[in-house]
């Protein structure tokens, strides 16, 4: 009876939910005598009831077969045997069966071969989930029991799983990447190859490693993927910084290492990527900057250091340069959010300007995060972070401001009124008055600050600087 129902749902999904420019491309393809089904991701995808992005259909015919077949295509790939096929609605993915030679650099094929045999196809792929085809009709050819291991919350590799890791390395951040996304669990063989083959992953592009990394990070299940990667040997091949916070103490703060405050802080924040990004690195630094005074453990700017290297293990690991300002200026402040009680209004300010007002929401999520994986600090933020919080929304009531771009006047308006030349005269003009205002906002005023900047042009430039 179950098997009915899966059969009759498959049904539905290959004629409701596959859209009509791919059905079209296999009812063509099969018309024309040949094999046809989609393939791999999307078939996984909607028998989890999951909408692809993507639709890849397989086919016995070969690349200049599919050329003749439609009118209108695209040789991308036909050394692989992939030609893209444009549809009025998309452009769609037809390779051919192919089975794969030898990957010398752990990574590609070193040649491919064309088959006739589906299964063939399917037995080269990384995970039984993602080795399943389903027809037009609603077939389903599952040779690995793909379907079963969606059931059973399962990621498994296909065939021999240290075979599939040594063909391509990258499938073992793959395999952890589906296990947190999908929130399965990874087989023990599977698991155990894993281990075996992780220094293989030295092989594969840092661009690559990032992207499948990201996806993990994401996920609603990133401790629990971390803790596999760690486990596995993988995290040691592209983030090694990381495990210096194994087993290592924090102080009486702290009920966990910082290993295990960095999952908790990882899992606790909102699955941004900075923001998770941030929560991975803002202690990564603590194991390196422990003191030890009267017996009491101290990790004295371990916020600073800790950006540096974000930083330099951002770069290494090819992220964009905005992801790497945003992330390691989150680090450097992510102690900020705290009022002293000799915090002036002024002092407010200053902090606003350094840490700037567009991240006073990102920080506040990164504290968060911070003081539940303390282990011991009550509520998610604490008495002097709400009382900042509170005077922050006071100040910036006030015309107050809280960078140059703020002030009433600009370098044009300085350079109008003091006759001084484009140069360092200039800036250093425009930062002393954000230095007065933001002591006091009443001064931002076009009238005050031009009478003070001819004041400060008078006793601080020489004849050079003048126009």
């Amino acid at each position: 009876m179950k098997e009915l129902v899966v059969r009759t749902r498959l049904r539905f999904i290959a004629r409701r939910i596959v859209p009509q420019d791919v059905q079209a491309v296999l009812k063509r393809l099969r018309l024309h005598g040949y094999q046809a089904f989609v393939v791999g991701g999307c078939v996984r995808d909607v028998i989890l009831g999951k909408k692809p992005e993507d639709w890849d259909v397989t086919t016995d015919a070969r690349p200049e077969e599919i050329i003749r077949i439609f009118e209108r295509t695209v040789p991308s790939g036909v050394k692989h045997g992939t030609v893209t096929v444009l549809t009025d609605a998309r452009p769609v993915e037809v390779t051919t069966f192919r089975v794969d030679a030898v990957y010398s650099d752990h990574r590609h094929p070193d040649r491919v071969a064309f088959t006739r045999d589906l299964h063939e196809d399917l037995a080269r792929r990384d995970l039984t989930i993602n080795a399943m085809a389903l027809g037009p009709a609603g077939e389903l050819v599952d040779p690995f029991g793909g379907r079963r291991d969606l059931d059973r919350k399962i990621v498994r590799a296909v065939g021999t799983p240290a075979e599939r890791f040594r063909e391509d390395a990258l499938r073992m951040m793959r395999a952890v990447r589906f296990a947190a996304q999908l929130g399965m669990t990874i087989e023990a063989a599977t698991l155990e190859a894993i281990k075996s083959e992780a220094d293989l992953l030295r092989h594969v592009s840092a661009e690559r490693i990032r992207d499948e990394f990201n996806k993990i990070l994401v996920s609603p299940a990133p401790a629990a993927a971390l803790e596999v990667l760690r486990e596995t040997g993988l995290l040691s091949v592209f983030l090694p910084e990381l495990l210096e916070g194994v087993g290592f103490e924090q102080n009486v703060h702290h009920a966990f290492t910082v290993w295990e405050h960095t999952l908790i802080a990882v899992e606790t924040i909102p699955p941004v990527l900075h923001l998770r990004l941030a929560a991975l690195l803002h202690d990564v630094a603590k194991p390196r900057t422990l003191t030890v005074v009267a017996g009491e453990r101290h990790f004295y700017d371990h916020e600073n250091l800790g950006a540096v290297m974000a930083r330099s293990i951002l770069r290494r690991m090819k992220y964009d340069n905005e992801t790497i300002d945003r992330v390691t200026h989150l680090i450097r402040h992510h102690m900020a959010l705290h009022l002293s009680p000799q915090m002036k209004d002024s002092a407010v300010r200053r902090l606003i300007a350094r840490v700037g007002l567009d991240n006073i929401r990102d920080l506040l999520e990164l504290r968060r995060a911070d003081r539940m994986g303390s282990g011991k600090k009550p509520g998610p933020v604490s008495q002097g972070t709400l009382r900042l919080l509170a005077r922050i929304e006071r100040v910036l009531k006030e015309d107050a401001a809280f960078g140059l771009k703020d002030l009433a006047i600009d370098g044009n308006d300085v350079m109008r009124v003091t006759g001084l030349k484009p140069g360092p005269a200039v800036g250093r003009i425009l930062r002393q008055l954000f230095e007065e205002v933001l002591e006091n906002p009443a001064l931002n005023r076009r009238d005050v600050l031009e009478a003070r900047a001819r004041t400060l042009a008078e006793g601080g430039t020489n004849h050079a600087d003048r126009a």
